[in-house]
């Protein structure tokens, strides 16, 4: 699919028909997110494939959006492997698992996968139903999926503000 595409074309689907995508899409969404650049080149994403109904009870016991989809990544950073920016001020992990998961969206798009960003959930709860370790934070939580039938764009997607609300030239 042409890159302009799939960034125009993509939108969060909330309402999937429950399939799991197949193994080489997933392969290719999550090489996205590996090729994806993070300060320092650190790397401290850490991405786990949920595609169980064990899985999928634990997350639809915290967050109402799942929305059915058969397959959900929880995108998270180790946050003791961030870089800190100069000033002592900002720290790297949320926004290089941001760039992660949004090369991971973008390449579902392209893969022909549905997804949505999800972040109405609460993350030390979604990190403690799955155990994952302390020194790790999830940032979002991604659906993935093939969308069911009558799915859809929200009625404002694909509205958007002029260039000149939005971009200054200083």
């Amino acid at each position: 699919m042409e890159f302009t595409e799939v960034i125009n074309n993509r939108y969060s689907c909330k309402k999937y028909n429950g399939e799991k995508i197949t193994d080489q899409q997933l392969q290719a969404i999550l090489e996205a997110g590996q090729a994806a650049p993070t300060a320092k080149n650190l790397q401290e994403q850490h991405i786990y494939v949920i595609t169980s109904e064990e899985g999928f009870a634990k997350i639809d016991a915290i967050t109402p959006c799942r929305y059915q989809a058969g397959t959900v990544l929880l995108v998270a950073y180790d946050k003791n492997n961030v870089y800190t920016y100069p000033g002592m001020n900002k720290r790297s992990g949320v926004e290089d698992a941001t760039i992660v998961a949004t090369h991971m969206i973008l390449a579902a798009a392209n893969e022909g996968v549905d997804s949505c960003w999800v972040n109405n959930m609460d993350p030390d709860a979604m990190a403690a139903a799955f155990g994952l370790p302390e020194n790790e934070e999830i940032v979002m939580m991604m659906d993935l999926g093939y969308r069911a039938e009558g799915a859809g764009p929200l009625p404002n997607h694909f509205s958007r503000k002029e260039l000149k609300d939005t971009v200054t030239f200083l």
